[in-house]
């Protein structure tokens, strides 16, 4: 535990730093080149902070153009491994709640994040036509289709929200799993072990569009738990 608040002592005023930074980067450059490389930047000395290595597997998977990305969740650190490691610059949908935070927050609405509302379904519709716009435009989005983090490494059910949007946005869903993160910072739990974080891309999975969509969107949640579980270790 003490291993733990020592991290934190030094992995929140460096969020902070960053995000200012961030800031003050998108007022000079409207791309999203420099608030990816902030974010990438801040993830890689996190976890070098934290004691953890990542690797990522299957790069070769992504396909051209936009897509959204789906993966299982059971840390914090899914986070920064994916800012870490991944090849594309991404964009995240994400709890409003986050985006209520000071300065952090502010970097997130700079960067292009898209703020979700879970307790109103009228604005989570809302904020899936704002990620489709951003995905017509040529972006990926990262989701994590549990909604929150698993405590035991199964998968927890999945919230429709984002497999609507794939169907909405009409582009492929690459499959992700990702395993050690839960063993490093168990959810629920102010523990923090080193270790290794491994990120497995999975094929990507086209959406339906020959059959009713209630019946494409069971078709391509069933693909993406089924890709997702192959490589999960329980």
């Amino acid at each position: 535990m003490i291993r733990a608040y020592l991290f934190l002592a030094l992995f929140i005023p460096l969020t902070f730093l960053f995000a200012a930074s961030a800031i003050l980067w998108t007022l000079l450059d409207g791309s999203g080149k420099s608030y990816a490389f902030h974010a990438r930047l801040w993830a890689r000395v996190s976890l070098a902070l934290a004691g953890v290595r990542v690797d990522l597997l299957g790069s070769e998977q992504i396909p051209e153009g936009p897509v959204i990305f789906m993966s299982n969740h059971q840390s914090n650190f899914d986070i920064l491994a994916l800012l870490a490691a991944m090849p594309r610059q991404f964009y995240w949908i994400a709890k409003k709640e986050l985006f209520e935070i000071p300065v952090f927050g502010t970097s997130m609405r700079r960067g292009g994040y898209i703020p979700l509302d879970r307790s109103d379904g009228r604005k989570a519709l809302k904020s899936m036509d704002s990620a489709a716009k951003v995905i017509r435009e040529g972006k990926s989005v990262v989701i994590f289709p549990e909604g929150t983090r698993s405590k035991d490494f199964h998968l927890l059910p999945f919230k429709r929200g984002g497999f609507m949007l794939a169907l909405k946005a009409g582009v492929p869903v690459v499959p992700i799993t990702i395993n050690g993160s839960g063993r490093i910072n168990p959810a629920g739990r102010t523990r923090l072990y080193r270790g290794h974080i491994t990120i497995n891309l999975h094929p990507p999975v086209t959406t339906a569009t020959t059959v009713p969509r209630t019946e494409a969107e069971a078709m391509l949640m069933d693909q993406v738990c089924t890709a997702i579980n192959s490589q999960l270790e329980h």
